[in-house]
């Protein structure tokens, strides 16, 4: 399989671009100095999409977490996490969360982003099945396949994403492929869950908070999420930052993730008031009741250390698939999380 997706697409396009970019933005610092040394001198800007694993960021900005941490940010939406890996490694962002599988894409085009940190949650993607088909979960799922040759059910997808790698995983996994289904490919997010609502599609790999709601109020059946296919702490999506970021500003970097798990460590402990900080926020268009129960559906783990073994499980996949090269280098720097007690 040697297709390469919306977003990687993207990343390659503009590689040139955005390599010269790195070393002549020196990831956003505009030259000038800052009285804290290692903090970065400004606002940061911090690229992300909506799953529900950006809701510690989130909240850390509501609760004024960020502000007790002596750091100043500014939070910027991109609908697709190409253009979120661009911004960062042209300097318009010095944070990025994104779906782990972009720094490697970048790496293979030699950008040096690292992965610091998970996002901020744990089980966040999830393969929902329709309803009236009586799958609620992989064993179900391979006897509906194998019980019904002439028929396929319909897969939504993006590819080369988190959420192809998931279903790659889970079908290899358990004695299927991509054979067994009809595979449909999206580049576009909002499509993909259109398709399902609409029953265009049986089955689509999504995440949370969406995924609740379409359980909620759809009556759709949760198959499997990423903790049981790679691994419980096998992150969604990290948070990462250019390699000359965290040498340069290791202060701002520390005070960021100090603030989320603070956050992270709010809405385990208590979602409910999560959910009151994030409700004139407008970060996720589901309903708070929905917003709650995709909370408490959640491992009551609050770690910001991926798993690394299930990641490079992802990633193997991903060379196996074609998208990317074996990575040359060690995309994740943990090293950070050490300073704030969470040790990987």
């Amino acid at each position: 399989m040697t297709h390469i997706s919306f977003y990687a697409h993207k990343i390659f396009a503009q590689t040139i671009v955005a390599l010269v970019t790195i070393f002549l933005v020196c990831c956003g610092d505009s030259g000038s100095q800052s009285n804290r040394e290692g903090y970065y001198p400004g606002t940061v800007k911090i690229g992300h999409l909506v799953a529900l694993d950006m809701a510690p960021m989130f909240v850390a900005k509501e609760a004024g977490y960020f502000k007790d941490e002596g750091i100043d940010v500014d939070t910027i939406f991109f609908p697709n996490p190409g253009d979120n890996n661009v911004a960062l490694a042209g300097g318009s962002i010095q944070i990025s969360i994104n779906p782990f599988t972009l720094p490697y894409l970048a790496e293979n085009s030699g950008i040096p982003i690292r992965i610091v940190a998970s996002a901020g949650g744990l089980s966040i993607m999830e393969v929902i099945a329709k309803g009236s088909l009586g799958i609620d979960s992989v064993p179900s799922l391979v006897a509906w396949v194998k019980a019904n040759p002439e028929k396929k059910l319909k897969v939504a997808t993006l590819k080369g994403d988190t959420l192809e790698m998931i279903l790659y995983r889970c079908f290899l996994d358990n004695g299927l492929s991509y054979a067994d289904f009809e595979m449909v490919w999206f580049n576009d997010l909002l499509a993909m869950v259109q398709s399902f609502e609409s029953e265009q599609v049986d089955i689509l790999s999504f995440i949370k908070p969406y995924t609740t709601n379409l359980i909620i109020n759809r009556g759709a059946k949760k198959v499997t999420d990423n903790s049981e296919v790679w691994g419980l702490g096998t992150p969604n999506c990290t948070t990462s930052v250019m390699a000359d970021f965290r040498q340069k500003y290791p202060k701002t970097v520390e005070a960021y993730l100090r603030a989320v798990q603070r956050a992270f460590d709010l809405i385990v402990a208590n979602p409910q008031r999560a959910v009151e900080l994030l409700k004139n926020g407008g970060y996720y268009k589901v309903s708070p009741e929905v917003l709650l129960a995709a909370f408490q559906s959640s491992p009551k783990i609050a770690s910001l250390v991926p798993n690394r073994e299930g990641v490079m499980k992802a990633i193997g996949d991903m060379v196996t698939a074609g998208y990317i090269r074996h990575p040359k280098t060690d995309v994740m720097d943990l090293s950070i999380l050490e300073s704030i007690g969470k040790k990987p």
